[in-house]
Formats: C-alpha cells, sequence, structure tokens
C-alpha cells in the first residue's frame, strides 16, 4: 500500500524542507515573469487527489511571479454527456466528429461544467481563476477544419463542427494575466457568423504558447510522454527526430495532435515544449522547479 505523502514528509526535518525549497530557487529565478501556458488533460483532470495538486501547483506558480495559463480538454466529460443523451462520440484520425447537437453538449460540458470546476479547484487552492471560452474578448477566430486523409489527400474527411485557428487576439489574457488572474480557458473557438467551433484542446495550448511568446508550453497526458516501439520514454527530441517518428508510424492516435501541436509551438519561438505524465502527483511543480525530467522536452531543432 502506498504511504500518504504527508505521512512520509513527517520524517523531512525542517532543514531538509529549506534545502529542497533552496533548490527550486534558480528555477523560481529563470522562470520569474515569464508565461507558461499548460495544457490541463487525462488522469490529472479526473482522479481528485491529482485535480488537487495540480490546483496547488497553478497558484504556487503564480506566487512565486510566473504567468500560468491554464487550457483544458474534457474528452471523458463530454462522452459521459453524449452516452447521457444516447449518443456515441466517433473519432477520425484522432478528432472527434461534432455535429450541432455535439456542439452542444460540448460547449455546455467544456465552457461550463469542466471549467467552473477548474475554476473552482485554483480558487479554492488560495488563486484567483477566471474561465475563458474562444468568444470571450473575441479571442479564438475560426474556421471549419478541412481534415484530408493522411493516406490519400484528394480524400476530405467531414469532422461537423471542428475548427481550426484562424486567428488568436491574447489581449483579454495578457489583461487578466497582469492582473494577477489565473486564466483558464475552454478550447471553443468561434467563425464568421458567429457560430461555434470544438478546438482540439492541445492545438490551442499550442497556438496561444506561440502568440504569447510563452518560456514553456506543458501538455500533461497520461502517458509517460513520448514512447519509441519498445515503450522507452524519448525524453529529450528535435523537431526533425519527430518528423521520423510520424513518418515510421511510431506518433499516431491521439498522439498525433498533441504533437503536432508542441512541434509548430517548438517551430513558432516557444523555448521548451513538453509532453509530460499527469499521473505524476505535482507533476507540473516537478517539471519546472527541478531538474528531473518528468516526460518528453521537445526542442525546435
Amino acid at each position: 500500500m502506498d504511504t500518504p505523502a504527508d505521512t512520509v514528509l513527517d520524517h523531512i526535518t525542517p532543514r531538509e524542507k529549506a534545502e529542497i525549497l533552496a533548490q527550486a530557487l534558480p528555477y523560481i529565478r529563470k522562470y520569474h515573469g515569464k508565461t507558461l501556458v499548460i495544457k490541463y488533460g487525462g488522469n490529472a483532470m479526473t482522479d481528485p487527489a491529482l485535480q488537487q495538486d495540480f490546483a496547488e501547483d497553478i497558484v504556487l506558480l503564480k506566487l512565486v511571479g510566473m504567468n500560468p495559463i491554464v487550457v483544458h480538454g474534457g474528452g471523458p466529460q463530454i462522452d459521459e454527456a453524449l452516452s447521457r443523451l444516447g449518443k456515441k462520440g466517433t473519432f477520425i484520425q484522432g478528432m472527434r466528429v461534432t455535429d450541432e447537437e455535439t456542439m452542444e453538449v460540448v460547449e455546455w460540458v467544456l465552457g461550463g461544467e469542466v471549467q467552473q470546476d477548474i475554476v473552482g479547484l485554483i480558487n479554492a487552492a488560495g488563486g484567483k481563476a477566471v474561465g475563458l471560452t474562444g468568444r470571450d474578448g473575441a479571442m479564438i477566430r475560426a474556421r471549419k477544419l478541412k481534415m484530408l486523409d493522411k493516406n490519400d489527400p484528394t480524400i476530405e474527411h467531414d469532422v461537423g463542427q471542428v475548427g481550426e485557428i484562424t486567428a488568436i487576439d491574447p489581449s483579454v489574457v495578457q489583461a487578466l494575466q497582469d492582473d494577477q488572474f489565473i486564466p483558464v480557458i475552454s478550447p471553443i473557438g468561434f467563425g464568421e457568423q458567429g457560430e461555434s467551433y470544438n478546438i482540439n484542446a492541445d492545438i490551442v495550448a499550442g497556438k496561444l504558447a506561440t502568440v504569447l511568446k510563452a518560456e514553456k508550453l506543458m501538455l500533461l497526458t497520461n502517458t509517460p510522454g513520448v514512447l519509441d516501439k519498445a515503450g522507452t520514454l524519448l525524453t529529450n527530441l528535435s523537431a526533425r527526430e519527430i518528423d521520423e517518428l510520424f513518418a515510421d508510424g511510431t506518433i499516431s492516435g491521439g498522439m498525433l495532435p498533441k504533437i503536432a501541436g508542441a512541434l509548430d509551438a517548438a517551430k513558432s519561438g516557444v523555448n521548451a515544449v513538453h509532453i509530460i505524465d499527469g499521473r505524476v502527483p505535482h507533476a507540473t511543480l516537478l517539471e519546472i522547479l527541478t531538474d528531473q525530467p518528468f516526460g518528453t522536452m521537445i526542442r525546435s531543432h
């Protein structure tokens, strides 16, 4: 049986606690005043103990002078809501097919339920979180995604109200973070006619990190990071190496949009992109405040 963390910590002397905190100092100095975009998804989002850890991590980062911005997913919660309505989610190349009824469900699950749960958790941990969708401050403009078949580019799949981002106006996010608030963003964009679009949260996080010139983009997932074909964790990858992993099929399924968004961000000037294991307690803090790698870092070159 696992020993609860607080029992383990009882054995640490005050002196050792001070040493541990002091070791975080170079990282706090390095990232002070910097923007960190964190995609929150997977188990970290559904396990109550991990939810609590995540909220504490975000508040701590804000209090030591960093600017965390949370972009959240909600796949399991959307599936659950759809099944209550007797609908089953379908996916093409890792993207959810979104008809009009599904889009309504996506909006109230992501922009309502999930977003407000995260806002509540961060506020309960002592932060000041504010929930946004892409409509707020006209932040995320989108158009219908044209999805070409990855094996035959002459075939186009219709995935419904799934959007691709045409522009991001980050001014509402900047105004909030300058005022000590923590933005929590649902990945919903809007089109020319005011229609809503469901956008992959990893892609929103990647584009937002690029536009805000973030120091780091972190994607919390349900895997240890990017694994090779033998299941070994690849901790440090360049853009070229990732292209090779796409080509030989090592990266596939739900990892495709995640890595594509991460790669775009790395190529567009975000200093470091990390795909980290959201099942590790306090994974966000461990990644930022220690030199221990907790996943895969993607370098631009």
